[in-house]
């Protein structure tokens, strides 16, 4: 390459500084991206301050296929088992592993003010740890309920049988059937989340209260937070034991990683094709969204950084040249010839030692 005028140096030093400070803006917005789904740290959250780790699995059933209790709670014996075989125990403090499933459906609600019908999600085991949505009132609904009358309704459920948000041991039907109001609770209200709810009003119920309204149901979403002594190891695991069928496993810990968003690029145009007819709850999708923009900002960071990249390598190569050529042309020269000097004074006073007395 040529060499650069000073005004185009300066004018190539503007620009690269430019791009770098636009490709940080990228890496930013991306990491701010990347913690945007509360959803997908529920691993972090049960993990605290304590120094054991652990990942989070989840897996999503084809929609011809679904999970019976049985299947659930036989799964959770294969966890106990495998966590024995690698010899990891409780202690007093810690659970190894937490699970939730779901199911989703519609149902017919009313009240002594109004009814319509809505969007069901029945939930198992602990499934707010998983989807800690903002509580307006209430509790959430929780696998050591004594009941599973419980429901807990998003805010334009209540606003629909309620006319109000603060509704705590408020009755309801569902289907006819009698039931109370746990609380009411605020969805996701990111960006993504917001695009990927699309069924209206909704409530959430107990899962075994389902099934006895809709007989045969079951669940289509399962979601795993379990100790990783090793890499791969709760992924592993799941992806050998789960009655998966034709589903999906995700690795919801570190996917909106760089180095795994990047590698999305790839998948471009493919990733929207889906094969295994799974459909994702929302906020799985709300989490492909993310993602995605992810994906393409963090390309974007690198495109940005070519150009500066290049710079600084020839930069670079410059200096190492410089320093070659002043080595062999100074330094070297010089060491050599203080090195020839100390040899032979060395052997002068080799000389003078054998001979004393003679010049």
């Amino acid at each position: 390459m040529r060499k650069l005028t000073k005004r185009q140096g300066i004018v190539l030093w503007i620009l690269c500084g430019l791009l770098v400070l636009a490709a940080c803006a990228c890496f930013f917005a991306q990491a701010s991206l990347a913690r945007l789904l509360p959803s997908q740290y529920a691993a972090e959250r049960w993990a605290g301050e304590g120094d054991t780790a652990f990942r989070q699995v989840s897996c999503f059933l084809p929609v011809d296929e679904s999970l019976s209790l049985n299947q659930i709670h036989g799964f959770r014996y294969a966890i106990l088992d495998q966590l024995h075989a690698a010899a990891i125990e409780a202690d007093t403090d810690t659970r190894l592993f937490r699970d939730a499933w779901c199911a989703t459906g519609k149902l017919s609600a009313s009240s002594d003010l109004g009814k319509g019908e809505v969007s069901v999600i029945a939930v198992g085991g602990d499934f707010f740890l998983f989807h800690p949505l903002r509580l307006l009132s209430g509790s959430y609904l929780t696998e050591s309920d004594v009941m599973d009358d419980r429901v807990l309704l998003d805010e334009d459920t209540a606003w629909l049988l309620f006319g109000g948000t603060d509704l705590e041991g408020m009755p309801m039907k569902l289907n006819g059937v009698p039931f109370t109001v746990a609380g009411v609770v605020q969805r996701e209200q990111d960006f993504a989340s917001r695009k990927a709810y699309t069924a209206g009003q909704g409530i959430y119920m107990s899962f075994d209260a389902y099934t006895r309204l809709k007989e045969g149901a079951g669940a289509n979403c399962y979601e795993l937070v379990m100790t990783d002594p090793v890499k791969n190891f709760v992924l592993n695991f799941v992806k050998e034991k789960f009655p998966l069928g034709q589903g999906e496993v995700v690795e919801n810990s570190g996917r909106f990683a760089f180095w795994k968003v990047l590698a999305l690029v790839r998948q471009f145009g493919a990733r929207s094709m889906q094969r295994l007819g799974v459909l994702y709850p929302y906020w799985e999708n709300a989490a492909h969204c993310v993602e995605d923009w992810c994906a393409l900002l963090s390309f974007l960071a690198v495109l940005l950084l070519i150009l500066p990249g290049l710079f600084l390598l020839q930069l670079l190569i410059r200096l190492f040249r410089r320093v070659k050529r002043k080595l062999s042309e100074d330094v070297l020269p010089e060491v050599k010839d203080r090195t020839e000097e100390a040899i032979r004074k060395q052997q002068r006073k080799h000389w003078e030692k054998k001979h004393p007395g003679e010049t």
